[in-house]
């Protein structure tokens, strides 16, 4: 990964917590990709770092905050990797001020759509609650600029992947990034349907 290229508060932060002595494949990839706003599939193992170069591609797009309403979705697979994704985000993202919000099914509908309007950079959601929350206009759409999957392919084919397509009729000119581990026919669905010529990236070993 090339640091240099990065904004500086990421390349400190990158520093400090170690990333740049042992750098792993998928992030380095995929952080040129998602600077340069492509879309992207990214098929890794566990362990490899994909959900980590998914936060560094967020916080590079995202640089600074800016104005209230969300510019970029996380959608993962539970509430535990809502906490998760945030923990990271909230270190790499140091010195940033970026914010960021974690919604779940578990949590309190009317307080998740609080805290957003509240104002945030990065809504990280599970896909129920995503549609919960567009249902109910818990989430301002118009600032929408970059949609993360992480692990596509633990989302329930049947009741979670749908969501994906009801959002994306929503928005237009979107940069879809999608982390997954093993091919499933509905990637090849999803592929044609709402990406647009996405780059494929491929890293095979598990990093210990």
């Amino acid at each position: 990964m090339k640091l240099k290229k990065l904004i500086p508060e990421l390349v400190n932060n990158i520093i400090d917590l170690g990333y740049d002595k042992e750098p792993r494949e998928v992030e380095g990839l995929a952080m040129s990709v998602i600077k340069s706003g492509a879309d992207a599939l990214i098929r890794s193992g566990e362990g490899t770092g994909k959900s980590t170069a998914l936060v560094m591609g967020a916080i590079q797009r995202l640089k600074n905050p800016v104005e209230e309403a969300p510019r970029a979705i996380i959608v993962v697979s539970s509430r535990e990797k809502a906490f998760e994704m945030e923990e990271l985000f909230k270190k790499l993202s140091f010195r940033t001020n970026l914010r960021v919000f974690p919604a779940f099914d578990q949590g309190i509908l009317q307080y998740q759509k609080d805290m957003i309007y509240e104002g945030l950079d990065l809504l990280i959601v599970t896909p129920k609650r995503l549609m919960e929350l567009i249902s109910c206009t818990g989430i301002p759409m118009t600032k929408i600029q970059t949609i993360f999957v992480d692990d596509f392919d633990k989302m329930d084919k049947a009741t979670e992947v749908p969501v994906l397509y009801h959002l994306e009729n929503m928005l237009e000119k979107v940069q879809h990034i999608v982390t997954y581990t093993n091919w499933h026919e509905s990637l090849d669905i999803f592929e044609e349907r709402v990406m647009k010529g996405p780059r494929m990236i491929e890293v095979e070993e598990p990093i210990d």
